[in-house]
């Protein structure tokens, strides 16, 4: 490391006189505008208790290894309320104006400043006078956060999110990000044993405590499964003893209040992320558009013999061509049996045979917003009789899925009707005896939000219009399940993204082939990588 410092300190004198780091202005048309960011700003604070703070922090940068980091990728939530994506941030929005530095704000962002050698190497920063001006909002730089004062004794709640565990202290900085949590806690007197989970349980039950109380103790128990010194918690025990609602009325009111808050803001942000906008929907539709389009690439250019990993670059090609930054999550390309584990990632058959399937879960990610697509293809271009009875039972209990995206609905509703098929379809198959059996080949739920997380905030209440989810059934039989081996090594999954609208739905991904005729006419199709070859490397 000190010869890596010497080497930088070198470079530096050499070439800091010539080389005047920027920030590029560079961006796409569509991308979301400050306005767009302040709007979303001005309706959480709406929804913030009397005199109260909402903070909130940048992600973390994470290290790949030695002095290599992954490439940062900005906490949703923060770039949702300022569209600002520089990691060691800080942003405070008060619910009643407040005076700083001798002006009233409401709002009060802290930044990296610029520094020339820092950005020399990792890239232009906004620095203070570039953020304030970009995003609309008093800005200060990170490094007078130590000094600024928070009047914790004039607010009556201080909203936060669940803080991050796992910060490294980079100790040439005093303003990254450890170093503001640090001094976060010391302003707010953070409790060495707070739990976020138990602030959040306190929420739940002051809210629902008394209308949901059955859902509310299961709720408790499973959390107190996964964090034990909650079990200690006199509060939570008072309620999930008590046995009629004059108990419960006594041991609700009993619960804390804490003015260290760790529920109130998630649920704001679980409800305003829930309903995009009109320009979210665009960005959504794009990524949506691009992944679509990856798989049809994939499926003209599949060949046997090909490896899981080549499968996958196409599709990662495909969305680099269109502009997409990333992907919005690690891709899954699993060909057979590996098609059976719900999160593979790893990519790592060499050879995938003709007779197999190869489920192909991908998705691009476009200026923050991820799409979430996925097609199940034989390799050879033919399904087999086995192969076609999966795939076209999971592709019914799809479009049973689908018909129930209506507002209104409970969210769980496709997941039901999904599963509802899928159970009958494995009896009649003989794959299943029993239809409360299915969930042995069908493990997991059909629809998850999406957004600016592939997994995105939402209530999981009634659908509402504007809402984008998922929907994706599967059937997974890996080798040695107890039915006929005929049906081993068979997983398919189809899912696509769905617009909930006052309509009805609107299925942003349906330009992948989804039947079987479709996929296999798709295959048939010459491919623009077809006699694309690459030299043998040399030994």
């Amino acid at each position: 490391m000190a010869a890596f410092r010497l080497c930088a300190l070198l470079c530096w004198l050499s070439f800091a006189a010539v080389a005047q780091p920027h920030v590029s202005s560079e961006k796409p048309s569509d991308t979301l505008d400050k306005e767009f960011h302040r709007q979303r700003r001005e309706v959480v604070r709406q929804q913030l208790p009397p005199r109260s703070v909402a903070v909130l922090f940048a992600s973390p940068v994470r290290n790949r290894a030695n002095d290599v980091d992954y490439y940062y990728h900005p906490d949703p939530d923060f770039y949702y309320l300022t569209g600002y994506t520089e990691p060691n941030a800080v942003l405070l929005l008060f619910q009643s104006p407040q005076h700083v530095n001798g002006k009233q704000v409401q709002e009060l962002l802290f930044v990296q400043p610029n520094d020339e050698m820092q950005e020399l190497w990792n890239g232009g920063r906004l620095g203070v006078q570039g953020a304030e001006k970009a995003i609309g909002i008093a800005t200060l730089a990170n490094t007078d956060f130590s000094s600024f004062t928070l009047d914790t004794a004039n607010l009556q709640h201080i909203l936060i999110k669940e803080l991050p565990h796992d910060v490294r202290d980079d100790t040439a900085d005093e303003a990254d990000l450890y170093s503001l949590l640090s001094q976060f806690k010391a302003k707010v007197k953070y409790p060495a044993n707070f739990s976020a989970t138990r602030s959040m349980l306190y929420g739940i039950v002051r809210e629902h405590g008394l209308g949901q109380a059955e859902g509310v103790s299961v709720y408790i128990q499973e959390a107190m499964q996964q964090e034990p010194t909650l079990k200690n918690d006199q509060a939570l025990q008072g309620y999930l003893q008590a046995k009629d609602m004059r108990a419960r009325t006594k041991a609700v009111a009993a619960i804390p209040e804490q003015k260290l808050d760790a529920f109130t803001l998630d649920q704001v942000l679980d409800q305003l992320r829930e309903v995009k906008t009109e320009a979210e929907i665009r960005l959504l539709r794009k990524a949506a558009g691009m992944s679509a389009i990856g798989q049809i690439e994939v499926m003209k250019a599949m060949k046997p013999g090909m490896s899981e990993m080549e499968v996958q670059g196409i599709h990662e090609f495909v969305f680099k061509k269109y502009g997409a930054q990333h992907v919005g999550y690690p891709s899954i390309v699993g060909a057979g049996n590996n098609g059976c584990v719900l999160h593979y990632t790893s990519s790592a058959k060499p050879a995938i045979p003709g007779q197999e399937l190869v489920l192909m879960d991908v998705g691009a990610e476009y200026l923050g917003y991820t799409a979430d697509v996925t097609r199940t293809i034989p390799a050879n271009g033919k399904f087999t009789k086995e192969q076609k009875a999966i795939y076209e039972l999971v592709l019914k209990a799809q479009e049973a899925g689908f018909q129930q995206c209506k507002m209104g609905n409970a969210f769980n509703a496709p997941h039901q009707a999904a599963e509802a098929v899928i159970a009958d379809g494995l009896v009649k198959l003989g794959i299943i005896k029993k239809r409360e059996d299915v969930q042995r080949y069908f493990p997991h739920g059909t629809s998850h939000y999406l957004g600016l997380d592939v997994h995105d905030r939402g209530s999981f209440g009634p659908f509402q219009a504007n809402t984008v989810i998922t929907v994706e059934p599967g059937i997974y039989i890996p080798e040695g399940s107890p039915c006929d081996k005929k049906w081993w090594g068979i997983g398919v999954r189809i899912e696509d993204d769905i617009l909930i609208t006052e309509k009805g739905w609107e299925n942003l991904s349906k330009q992948a082939p989804r039947t079987v005729e479709e996929i296999e006419k798709t295959m048939a199709q010459p491919s623009a990588l077809d006699g694309f070859t690459l030299p043998a490397l040399g030994k």
